[in-house]
């Protein structure tokens, strides 16, 4: 898939494919039940202005659009704003740092370096987002919600199954890979396992199947979280030293001419 040009901020240092496609769940348009969009995520550095000058600047931008029949749900954080993220341990910023390779649309140094250094962002913590995003997954499937954001094709899928099937396989997949990393301090991304995932996508469980196997999710998740040996917290220290080093350079490459400069006594 060609990524439109239109859609991308200046300054990228990365590019990526998130959601359905990278975790290896995406159902073409072509199929008639497809309700996917084609999500990408990518991090860029503001204009040296928005960091020491009056300059102001977005923290993250949204852009969706269909062209040539896909729809592009984009968004793009600014790379400070995408560390305190990645510190937080958000589930899809944090995904980010363990991308299969063909998922990565445009890379650069910089972030590079900063999944080199991905295990500054493992902890115990990232159970409490995880979980979190996993539970607000729950109470929207179960409230049979059909919100201004669905289409008309993911509201007739609501409409025929009870609930949001979409969510329930977003809802167990979230608790499977966040007990994997309490285990292991790593994301699997990619699921090997995407065809249950599908098969929950598709309606082919049951609301009560996908409850009882989420109570059973959240259960293990807390038990694991008990007796995992990640640390504690992020390292927050040399986060931050990646963060000063990127942005130093980043400012010192702009060039200034002060020799015209007039001050006023």
């Amino acid at each position: 898939m060609k990524i439109p040009k239109e859609l991308l901020p200046n300054n990228l240092i990365f590019l990526g494919y998130r959601g359905s496609v990278a975790h290896n769940m995406y159902i073409p348009n072509t199929d008639p039940n497809s309700i996917d969009d084609v999500d990408i995520m990518g991090v860029y550095l503001a204009p040296p202005a928005y960091y020491i000058g009056l300059g102001e600047g977005k923290r993250t931008i949204e852009r969706m659009r269909e062209i040539d029949g896909l729809l592009w749900d984009c968004v793009f954080y600014e790379f400070r704003h995408f560390i305190r993220l990645l510190l937080k341990g958000n589930p899809n910023v944090l995904s980010m740092m363990w991308l299969e390779k063909q998922h990565i649309i445009q890379s650069s140094p910089t972030w590079d370096w900063l999944v080199n250094h991905r295990k500054i962002f493992v902890g115990r913590h990232v159970k409490h987002s995880f979980a979190g995003y996993a539970a607000s997954q729950l109470a929207r499937m179960e409230s049979y919600n059909k919100k201004g954001y669905m289409g008309e094709k993911r509201k007739a899928l609501v409409d025929k199954y009870g609930y949001d099937t979409k969510n329930a396989a977003h809802l167990l997949r979230l608790l499977q890979m966040c007990f994997e990393f309490l285990k292991t301090g790593e994301l699997e991304v990619f699921r090997t396992d995407a065809k249950t995932f599908l098969e929950i996508k598709t309606g082919k469980w049951t609301i009560n199947k996908v409850k009882f196997s989420a109570e059973d999710l959240f259960d293990l998740v807390n038990e694991r979280f008990e007796t995992s040996e990640l640390p504690e917290e992020p390292d927050e220290k040399i986060a931050e030293h990646i963060l000063i080093a990127t942005l130093r350079k980043h400012i010192l490459a702009e060039t200034y001419n002060y020799e015209n400069i007039y001050i006023s006594n």
